[in-house]
């Protein structure tokens, strides 16, 4: 079977209107980005759970996947009507054939060098550096396959920090990355922490992968131990929910390192965990930050 994309240009208070009716009217996918992406004015936008929700773009490019042979002269005016807009608003239609989906997919991931010495590697590439720590790692259901700047800082600060024999906590563990890394670079005991379910599956599949014995655990059982070294890659709001969670599972004289936070947020996770952490170090990558700190006898 083959599809056409049929493309709109959108102002921010129509953009998702207009998504939603074009499901409605038949499409089988739609996509809401950036008019200008890949331009100077391209704008990123950020989020996250409770959080006030970013502003939308104010000039919206929205792709709707039709089957090829859809009647669109009957089904687009009806969505067009429902988002608010002229129903002989322009649109353009490309074709979109078929074509080896999982092999495209692919060939969007390969190796990843972290450091001289750590890489990821999805399980379909050689590894180019087979002396370095290589850490088999294919996308999946779970975040965290070691492309996004978050992980990428916190792979990095475990280099820095395991010598070898530490315990390690990984919590929100999504692919269990971290917790597979921290292993691999030498520590003792790694242990992830998660909410999600398919996460805990997908991250215990990747540690048999890696032939690693790390413990996975949902965030409602009793995380097994007290750590060297607590690393969480989660969203400002949810660290500073989880401050004095993270603070009782890092021992006294542990480690903390914090991810998933954007520059103008530092300031306030800091702030909400100095009842138990002199945060001490702040590293960054693109607009990201990861914050680290050691815990005192407070």
């Amino acid at each position: 079977m083959s599809w056409v994309a049929v493309s709109f240009d959108a102002g921010a208070e129509c953009a998702e209107p207009l998504a939603d009716a074009l499901l409605a009217a038949g499409a089988l996918a739609v996509d809401i980005a950036d008019a200008a992406a890949g331009s100077a004015e391209e704008k990123p936008l950020f989020g996250e759970p409770g959080a006030a929700r970013a502003a939308a773009w104010q000039h919206n490019r929205v792709t709707a996947l039709f089957a090829r042979g859809a009647d669109l002269a009957a089904q687009l005016p009806p969505a067009l009507r429902a988002a608010g807009m002229p129903e002989n608003s322009p649109w353009g239609v490309a074709p979109v054939d078929d074509r080896d989906w999982v092999r495209a997919t692919q060939s969007q991931f390969v190796p990843a060098r972290i450091s001289p010495r750590l890489w990821i590697v999805p399980t379909w590439h050689t590894a180019p550096d087979p002396a370095a720590i290589n850490i088999a790692l294919d996308p999946g259901l779970a975040f965290g396959t070691g492309t996004h700047p978050t992980t990428r800082l916190v792979l990095r600060w475990l280099e820095a920090h395991i010598r070898g024999g530490e315990t390690v906590i990984d919590y929100g563990c999504g692919s269990g990355i971290l917790a597979i890394a921290a292993l691999k670079l030498g520590a003792a005991r790694a242990c992830g922490v998660d909410i999600d379910l398919q996460a805990l599956l997908a991250a215990r599949h990747n540690a048999m992968q890696n032939q690693v014995t790390a413990q996975f655990v949902a965030a409602d059982e009793e995380v097994p131990y007290a750590a060297d070294l607590v690393v969480a890659n989660i969203l400002a709001n949810p660290l500073i929910v989880l401050a004095p969670l993270i603070a009782r599972v890092t021992r006294i004289g542990g480690r903390v390192a914090l991810s998933g936070i954007l520059a103008a947020q530092a300031e306030i996770v800091a702030a909400a965990y100095d009842n138990w952490f002199d945060m001490e170090g702040m590293e960054r990558n693109e607009e990201w930050i990861l914050l680290s700190g050691k815990r005192e006898p407070r």
